[in-house]
């Protein structure tokens, strides 16, 4: 596992291709800004594991399945916010905001699974190792112990990496829209 700031950039890593989807580059900035962040949710059993017996880390909210669920519910209310949020501003484009509800739940899916795929290749060596596709497959995947538990580079490379490569996207993006002239 990771630190925060490295959830947060493997979370701004999965979610880059947003910029090469979107065709309008606010709302695009807007679904990066605001999906990030479901990149921490499946570490909210830190916070269960406090209020109820069987809950502990790594355990269910850790799961394909508990990351979908929580996108299936979180993600139309993240949508609905998008859609207000562009409704205000001009942020989102017309397109986007007819597909508010998707792209809230896209959002949080992704950040949420980027969380469990960094969980993967930090876990096995001190903490309890993940079971990310329970309940069809029981017991923890074959692991790549490839990030220290808790490595201060592993977790500032993957922050630094997830934002520059959104700040490249970004100007990319406005290279492949400005105006021809």
């Amino acid at each position: 596992m990771v630190d925060t700031l490295g959830h947060l950039g493997m979370a701004l890593l999965w979610l880059a291709p947003t910029w090469y989807f979107v065709d309008h580059r606010p709302t695009a900035a807007l679904t990066v800004a605001g999906g990030v962040w479901f990149g921490l949710v499946p570490d909210v059993d830190l916070l269960l594991s406090r209020w109820f017996d069987g809950v502990h880390h790594h355990g269910v909210v850790h799961t394909v399945l508990a990351v979908t669920i929580l996108a299936a519910v979180l993600g139309p209310v993240v949508g609905l916010a998008f859609k207000r949020l562009g409704e205000r501003t001009g942020w989102v484009s017309e397109r986007a905001s007819e597909q508010a509800t998707a792209i809230g739940v896209l959002a949080v899916w992704i950040a949420g699974l980027s969380h469990l795929f960094a969980d993967v290749l930090s876990a096995p060596d001190v903490s309890t190792r993940i079971e990310p596709l329970w309940p069809v497959v029981t017991g923890p995947l074959v692991t790549v112990d490839v990030l220290w538990y808790q490595s201060w580079l592993a977790t500032w490379g993957l922050f630094v990496l997830g934002v520059t490569v959104n700040i490249l996207a970004w100007y990319w993006r406005r290279r492949n829209t400005a105006p021809a002239g």
